[in-house]
């Protein structure tokens, strides 16, 4: 290079070619092969490898940055601003590698949603206090872009950080309230519905009947809420201690009330309105020691005026409503899951019993601490009643119908038991385990 006056490159601005875009398109292997960028992963790690002399450029969001760096130190950039690019080079081309590897892994196998080797990546955006408890510790990340509506994308109108625990309710808050059609409330605690109530048209009367289904687990919960917030609704909830509001939005007056409140966070999610339609699938991952469990989202749905009615009656006009208003909130307790509801309140919830029959006695026992009658309610269960206890105890309880997927070696027993109770019960075929 000196011999022959060549100057060295200090800087490298590559866009790889779009990969991901193009496999997004549904192109053809042939035409996903030709969309591999070669030289351009190759020019970045060589270049990131040198930092110190060479500025790597690969996003556009960083240009401005770099062209006032360089306006304000006559035209170098500096070896740390060098670094961080260097870093951020890898992890696109990590990333880069990652697209083509799960793409082509999942080419030609059986099950190809699921490549034989699955590598992702996710971005650090929060250090936390602490994880699930203190002696944990903990960080959040979120995917590098999101097309729907969540939390990582939420945007917080006050409060403090959003804590591991809030998080994770938060989430579960938001997936729930989204089942809504007319303006609703849910209330959750450590993940579970602890309330939910849906009204023709008042946001603070849902809210009101969904605290009144267990005030004493709704305080220091999470509220789910699928219209904006108004100042009825936040003279409603500032009443109580509340660790997270998510809604589509709040009106000036509710945020004048809520902001009074030190310890509340408010998160605004506008696509909560869009409802289950913002909705989509996306492969859901758990950890476990030594491996990762891997799934589809939980998106099933069926149409319950199409169920089957297994009894001898079928359920009047108001059971049909209550018992779809069960079903949307029974997908959403852990298992075991059994809840008791009106059309339009949840009454007594049982969530993570080992055997189902217990969880019913608990949604009528937390029922009953609220001062709720489960007579003339429905019943709902995640998965079939594998005995008929469990509808004998909806009976004692004085449910009138019950939404169940059915299934079991026992169901004969179990409608003949429903229709011993002049119940009628609905057959979904479709389970909802939450674990």
């Amino acid at each position: 290079m000196k011999k022959e006056g060549i100057k060295p490159i200090d800087m490298l601005v590559v866009n790889l070619y779009r990969f991901e875009d193009t496999v997004a398109s549904g192109a053809p292997l042939e035409h996903a092969i030709e969309n591999i960028d070669i030289g351009g992963p190759a020019m970045v790690r060589a270049a990131s490898k040198n930092y110190p002399y060479v500025t790597v450029v690969t996003d556009p969001a960083d240009y401005g940055r770099i062209i006032e760096e360089m306006k304000s130190t006559g035209g170098s950039v500096s070896e740390k601003t060098n670094f961080e690019l260097a870093r951020n080079a890898f992890s696109l081309t990590a990333r880069y590698d990652a697209a083509i590897s799960n793409y082509l892994q999942s080419i030609d196998i059986e099950e190809s949603r699921f490549p034989l080797t699955y590598t992702v990546q996710y971005k650090r955006s929060q250090i936390m206090r602490y994880g699930e408890n203190p002696h944990q510790k903990a960080a959040f990340y979120s995917e590098l872009s999101v097309d729907q509506p969540s939390i990582s994308t939420a945007q917080q109108l006050w409060g403090k950080e959003l804590s591991y625990n809030n998080i994770m309710d938060a989430d579960a808050a938001l997936d729930l309230i989204m089942e809504f059609e007319k303006p609703a409330c849910v209330i959750l605690k450590h993940s579970n519905p602890c309330g939910a109530a849906q009204s023709e048209d008042s946001l603070s009367e849902a809210y009101k009947k969904a605290f009144a289904v267990d005030p004493t687990s709704a305080f220091g919960g999470i509220v789910g809420l699928n219209r904006p917030v108004d100042a009825s609704t936040a003279e409603a909830i500032g009443d109580v201690f509340t660790e997270v509001v998510v809604a589509p939005d709040y009106t000036r007056e509710a945020l004048d009330i809520l902001t009074r409140k030190k310890n509340v966070r408010l998160l605004k999610v506008p696509e909560i309105a869009l409802g289950k339609s913002a909705k989509k699938q996306f492969l859901n991952t758990r950890r476990v020691v030594g491996g990762l469990l891997v799934q589809d989202r939980d998106l099933g749905d069926v149409d319950l005026d199409k169920a089957a009615v297994v009894t001898k009656r079928k359920p009047t006009a108001d059971e049909m409503e209550a018992l779809k208003f069960a079903w949307k909130i029974v997908k959403f307790v852990k298992s075991n899951a059994v809840v008791y509801a009106a059309k339009d309140q949840l009454v007594g919830v049982g969530a993570g019993q080992m055997s189902r029959v217990d969880s019913s006695r608990l949604a009528i026992i937390k029922a009953g601490n609220a001062g709720l009658s489960t007579k003339g309610t429905v019943v709902a269960s995640d998965a079939f009643f594998p005995f008929r206890d469990g509808i004998d105890e909806a009976a004692r309880a004085g449910a009138t119908a019950a939404i169940q997927p059915g299934g079991s070696v026992r169901d004969q027993e179990v409608i003949e038991a429903a229709d011993e109770h002049d119940m009628a019960m609905i057959f979904t075929g479709m389970r909802h385990f939450r674990h």
